[in-house]
């Protein structure tokens, strides 16, 4: 017998990383992901984070490689993104700005 797919909202958590550039400060979109927990969530953070310090002068990549070893801050942002709210850490180097965002989001999707 055939069934007609129907409409799920599902939870799930949205994760993206963004840089701005002075002077124009247009939106350059560096990745998102969806994920189903809050710890996958800033785990995909955690790596992006990474991957822009590694591309950063060594005085610019301070804070991001401080944020990565900061397990209190990591704890904050489990306990926000379970509440519901935005997480937002943001990485300043030179004339780019790059915001990393993780926040929950309702998925609609076709279930069988």
């Amino acid at each position: 017998m055939l069934t007609r797919p129907h409409l799920a909202t599902n939870l799930t958590y949205w994760s993206n990383a963004t840089a701005f550039v002075h002077p124009s400060h247009h939106p350059i979109p560096l990745g998102n992901e969806p994920t189903n927990t809050p710890r996958l969530a800033l785990r995909w953070l955690q790596t992006r984070a990474a991957h822009i310090a590694d591309q950063l002068d060594p005085a610019e990549s301070r804070p991001a490689l401080h944020w990565l070893d900061d397990h209190q801050e990591h704890e904050h942002a489990l306990r926000l993104l379970a509440q519901g709210a935005t997480y937002r850490y943001t990485i300043y180097a030179d004339t780019t700005r790059y915001v990393l965002t993780a926040r929950q989001v309702q998925l609609q999707g076709h279930r069988p």
